[in-house]
């Protein structure tokens, strides 16, 4: 799990938390602290995937489960750095050592540049597939589900959001407002 991630959490159809697991994992412990029986979903927005988290113990203990590594070994920890391997070809490696600032340096911006420059089709084509591993969840039993999902693929804004117009509140404003976020990302060039 990325430290960095924003997550989303519902108690049935009610989203009860949103953002960084810093922000969202206190309010979390004090719940599963006040009912453990509660079934709590949470999902990270990115992918759409759903996460467990343990809340037993101290608040200080679920926090430090789930806090970034430590930074050791190679790599800049002051800057939160961690040395990773990857595996490239001879004439990658050729390419990257004549970089005159080093492989690393070369490889953050290749990865930098490619970031800034996701086509907008590629990162709504990411919004809607994570909208849909997390609808899968939520509202899988509801109705209009299945053509819910086809006219959020086919970026048939006002479709969607009549076909879950009887869907719970959170659910819907969550979906319509992902939704959004992926039709908005299509406009970039």
């Amino acid at each position: 799990m990325q430290a960095s991630a924003t997550y989303v959490a519902f108690a049935g159809s009610r989203r009860v938390a949103s953002g960084s697991l810093a922000e969202i994992l206190p309010g979390l412990k004090k719940r599963f602290d006040s009912d453990p029986s509660e079934l709590l979903l949470l999902f990270e927005v990115e992918t759409g995937k759903r996460r467990d988290f343990d809340l037993r113990g101290s608040l200080e203990d679920v926090i430090g489960r789930y806090a970034p590594p430590a930074a050791h070994g190679r790599g800049r920890p002051k800057l939160g750095v961690t040395s990773r391997e990857i595996t490239l070809l001879p004439r990658h490696w050729e390419w990257l050592d004549a970089q005159p600032s080093g492989a690393s340096a070369a490889l953050r911006r290749l990865v930098e540049a490619a970031i800034r420059h996701e086509p907008g089709k590629e990162r709504a084509r990411r919004i809607r597939s994570a909208l849909s591993d997390f609808l899968s969840v939520m509202a899988g039993n509801r109705p209009h589900y299945e053509e819910a999902c086809r006219a959020l693929f086919e970026g048939d804004h006002a479709r969607l959001v009549a076909l879950i117009a009887r869907w719970p509140r959170d659910i819907r404003e969550y979906v319509v407002a992902q939704a959004e976020a992926a039709a908005s990302a299509e406009q970039v060039k």
